[in-house]
């Protein structure tokens, strides 16, 4: 029996997940947990690149201790972020987050003389200031010099533990300088932002083998021999391999920190109607796109929780919420304003006061407001997602931490008037191993993996609620259009 190890690290949280085939079903097992965030240093937002690493060693540690000598291991993370390497193949500094502040009016700033449909029909990526692309137009120029590579974030964790340097694609298309035509980083893309092609490592498909990890690395750590593949390194593009998903009208929602709504496809879709509803076409494992939207998501309510002293848990917080009559104020959750604010409950209400709306008190009124406006907003961009692509989505499957919601899953089934699948939802560990099943001959392939998925979790569905909420969202959307008008 083969064992894999899906290293799989969000914005806050990172941890080892053991993935066994036993009779016929996949098993899920957390090996180790670790904490993960930002902070302030030398005047700037950073990652502590080396904790994680220490911290993948230190779960390997504790596969050994469990008698497994022999794993396979995938990683992934979030996007955009990457890590300068200088000629001596170490760091030059700790990486930036994408949520600091440099990148404010990038996007202006550098579409001053590059029109943004440009860039569009070039990459098919969405416009968020946090790409990649605005990050390195805003990098220091003098470190961009002395850097001999630039490394995505898991592709960086990669190289550590093995020395083999690569760019694996579905991070790499997140950047917005990958060439959708070509195939390949876009180079007036990359001389708008002083770097180079040969600044990159080599661009290689999900599924590719990255290498063992070095011996130097035994000497330090008690780990077992670990061959590193390279999986799906984007974890959206990892959830979405572990998303049940059946036939060719279903959508994704990754539900976690963000929530990234979207479809699977072969082919893109950067039209102008895709362009205007800044919908993205990353790319995904097995020549597919991942065509979607990303929304400000669960970050919202981590934020609350958080400020309200992790008193609740988030399911007392829904339960307390059920308590609550939904829809009592119209919230636009990807306002910027919500991206980092000192204080999330603050901004919440002072939105609500701002717009003349009931302002939420309560914890039970504040998540309410949450979860009934992120199921708005899903409703609203599955309607977009509908008129883009020509028929009806059918189905919608929610992985990650969100599809343990019901009260928002329900909200959104109704909303939408669609199907709701909601599980599992650890998707992006599921989908990291589910690539290494597949490179290790033990699935065929995503089909037969997909099927093996749904056999192995319990899946919760919902349907639509006749009768319920009327034209609410038809009013949500009119709110945001006069929302937009104003900014106008």
């Amino acid at each position: 029996m083969k064992s894999y190890i899906a290293v799989d690290i969000g914005a806050s949280s990172g941890r080892l997940m053991l993935g066994q085939q036993k009779q016929g079903r996949l098993t899920l097992q957390e090996v180790h947990r670790f904490s993960n965030g930002f902070a302030m240093k030398d005047g700037h937002d950073r990652w502590d690149v080396d904790h994680l690493i220490d911290e993948i060693f230190k779960g390997l540690e504790k596969v050994k201790q469990m008698g497994i000598n022999d794993v396979e291991l995938g990683i992934d993370t979030w996007a955009v972020d990457y890590v300068l390497v200088g000629e001596d193949g170490h760091k030059l500094e700790d990486p930036i987050s994408y949520r600091d502040k440099r990148t404010h009016n990038a996007i202006q700033q550098l579409t001053s003389d590059l029109p943004k449909e440009y860039i569009y029909e070039k990459t098919g990526i969405q416009f968020q200031d946090f790409n990649t692309l605005y990050q390195l137009y805003k990098e220091n120029h003098q470190l961009l010099a002395k850097t001999d590579k630039i490394m995505m974030m898991p592709d960086y964790l990669g190289y550590v533990l093995t020395g083999n340097a690569v760019t694996e694609i579905t991070n790499a298309s997140t950047t917005q300088m990958l060439n959708l035509r070509v195939g390949l980083f876009d180079k007036d893309l990359l001389g708008k932002v002083n770097v180079s092609q040969d600044q990159f490592p080599r661009l290689v498909e999900s599924g590719s083998i990255l290498g063992n990890v070095s011996h130097k690395w035994h000497n330090k750590y008690d780990i077992p021999e670990v061959e590193v593949v390279t999986v799906a390194t984007h974890d959206t593009a990892s959830a979405v391999v572990g998303t049940p998903g059946e036939g060719d009208r279903w959508a994704f929602l990754s539900s976690g920190t963000w929530s990234l709504l979207g479809t699977e496809l072969n082919v893109p879709e950067n039209g102008l109607q895709a362009f205007h509803e800044n919908y993205t076409n990353e790319w995904g494992a097995y020549g597919t796109y991942r065509f979607l939207k990303n929304i400000m998501g669960l970050w919202i309510a981590q934020c609350v929780r958080h400020e309200l002293d992790d008193k609740y848990s988030f399911g007392e917080l829904a339960k307390m919420a059920q308590q609550v009559k939904p829809f009592q104020q119209f919230i636009d959750i990807n306002d910027d304003r919500f991206t980092n604010p000192d204080n999330m409950v603050k901004e919440l209400q002072d939105y609500c006061r701002e717009t003349k709306q009931i302002v939420p008190e309560t914890p039970g009124e504040i998540f309410q407001a949450i979860y009934s406006n992120l199921s708005l907003f899903y409703a609203n961009e599955l309607s977009k997602l509908d008129r883009i692509l020509g028929y009806h989505i059918d189905t919608l499957n929610i992985v990650g931490g969100g599809s343990n919601v019901a009260l928002m899953n329900q909200l959104t089934s109704t909303l939408a008037n669609i199907k709701v699948v909601a599980g599992p939802s650890e998707a992006t560990a599921v989908g990291n191993i589910m690539v290494q099943m597949i490179a290790s001959d033990e699935v065929e392939n995503i089909s037969a993996g997909r099927r093996l998925i749904a056999d192995s979790f319990d899946l919760k569905r919902y349907l639509p609620e006749t009768n319920k909420y009327g034209d609410i969202l038809k009013e949500y959307q009119q709110f945001l259009t006069h929302k937009a008008k104003e900014m106008v």
